[in-house]
């Protein structure tokens, strides 16, 4: 069933930066309209009113256009994670959290024992009934993308013990909220938050892991953080891309007239 993520993990590891797009809307032909230009899809279940039948239909649409899927599910809590995972989820993104055990837990919800203590119940990713137990408990331990994001100097103060946590494939950058946390909110560009962020990518990249930020669609931002170091990006989200291309063809028709 996790297949695309594997695209997703070769990019990667073949040192090529991965742009991608946030997805807040409901109808999945957004994702079958984006999935052809995009190294990958996040889908954010985190700050929209999005449901479960909501993200799964983005989740078949995205299969059939062949773009790797991450879902930035709302917090740690287990119970609606294990409902993403077993709608199919390729990847994971959890947001918020503040300590390694926190971490823990959300990697071990993740796995099957032995790694973990995901529970049984797998519903597409079994393909119906039609793929074995081994195969499925072999593709969720092995292949499952799971990353947490860091965005809080909580976080950033306990890297080294999060990094070490096994099962955990990398850590996402959140600069607004992180700013925030050290009390310049959107100073993205402050010594404080840039020393934090310099910090997180050289403790993930140190401990082999990727980094990926979650920002607007500013190129200049994006383009920083690569020169820093990320390895994956999602500029912006799809309304933003809507309305500043309908804002600017209105200003460039108006300004030649």
């Amino acid at each position: 069933m996790i297949s695309h993520i594997q695209k997703f993990r070769k990019q990667l590891a073949d040192g090529r930066l991965c742009l991608g797009t946030g997805i807040s809307m409901n109808d999945p032909a957004v994702v079958e309209a984006l999935a052809p230009v995009v190294d990958f899809l996040w889908i954010d279940m985190e700050h929209n009113p999005m449901g479960i039948e909501t993200m799964m239909g983005h989740l078949i649409a995205a299969r059939a256009g062949g773009a790797p899927v991450l879902v930035r599910v709302p917090s740690s809590d287990v119970p609606f994670l294990k409902r993403v995972l077993d709608s199919g989820a390729e990847g994971i993104i959890v947001p918020q959290v503040r300590t390694a055990d926190e971490v823990r837990q959300v990697v071990q919800a993740c796995r099957y024992p032995p790694l973990g203590t995901r529970g049984w119940g797998p519903r597409r990713p079994s393909e119906y009934g039609r793929r074995s137990r081994e195969q499925i408990v072999s593709e969720a331990n092995q292949l499952l993308f799971v990353v947490v994001q860091i965005e809080h100097i909580e976080a950033v103060q306990v890297l080294d013990e999060i990094v070490a946590i096994e099962g955990l494939d990398g850590l996402v950058v959140g600069p607004h909220d992180l700013s925030a946390s050290l009390g310049v909110l959107g100073q993205l560009e402050h010594p404080t938050v840039l020393a934090a962020i310099e910090k997180i990518i050289g403790t993930a990249h140190d401990a082999g892991m990727s980094v990926g930020f979650g920002d607007e669609a500013v190129a200049e931002n994006a383009i920083r953080w690569a020169r820093m170091g990320a390895d994956w990006i999602q500029p912006g989200i799809d309304f933003f891309y809507i309305v500043g291309t309908a804002e600017q063809l209105f200003a460039d028709i108006r300004a030649g007239i």
